[in-house]
C-alpha cells in the first residue's frame, strides 16, 4: 500500500501523530482510542508497508515511531500544489523591480561607498 493510501483513514492519521510527538506502544495506542489492540496492529501493519512508520523491539515490547522518509511523496504532492495554487504574482515581481531599480539609482548617486565611523 502506498503513502497516500495509508493515511487515507482517519484512524491511521491519528496514530500518525502520535507516533510522530513520541515512539508508542500498541497498548498505549489502544488506550487512546476508541479502537482494539489488535485493530490498532492492524493499522500499524498497514502504515508500516506503506514505509510511515518503523517499529523498534525493546525487550519484551514494541515500540513505533514515524519514518519521515515514508511521508516524501506526499510532502512532495504538497508542495507542487500549493505552488500551483499560489503563482509568484505581477505586484510581487513589480515591487522587487521597483527595489532593484532603486538600489541601483542609489549605488550610482552615492559618491561614496559608506563607511561607519569609529
Amino acid at each position: 500500500m502506498d503513502a497516500f493510501a495509508a493515511i487515507a483513514d482517519p484512524v491511521r492519521r491519528a496514530i500518525l501523530e502520535e507516533v510522530a510527538r513520541r515512539p508508542v506502544r500498541v497498548v498505549d495506542l489502544a488506550a487512546q482510542h476508541a479502537v482494539s489492540r489488535p485493530a490498532i496492529s492492524k493499522h500499524l501493519r498497514v502504515l508500516a508497508e506503506a514505509g510511515l512508520v518503523t517499529a523498534e523491539d525493546r525487550g519484551r515490547e514494541r515500540h513505533y515511531g514515524l519514518s519521515v522518509a515514508g511521508l516524501a511523496p506526499v510532502q512532495a504532492l504538497l508542495e507542487r500544489l500549493v505552488l500551483a495554487a499560489t503563482p509568484v504574482t505581477s505586484p510581487s515581481l513589480d515591487a522587487l523591480a521597483t527595489e532593484v531599480r532603486r538600489t541601483s539609482r542609489d549605488r550610482r548617486t552615492s559618491p561614496h561607498p559608506r563607511q561607519e565611523t569609529a
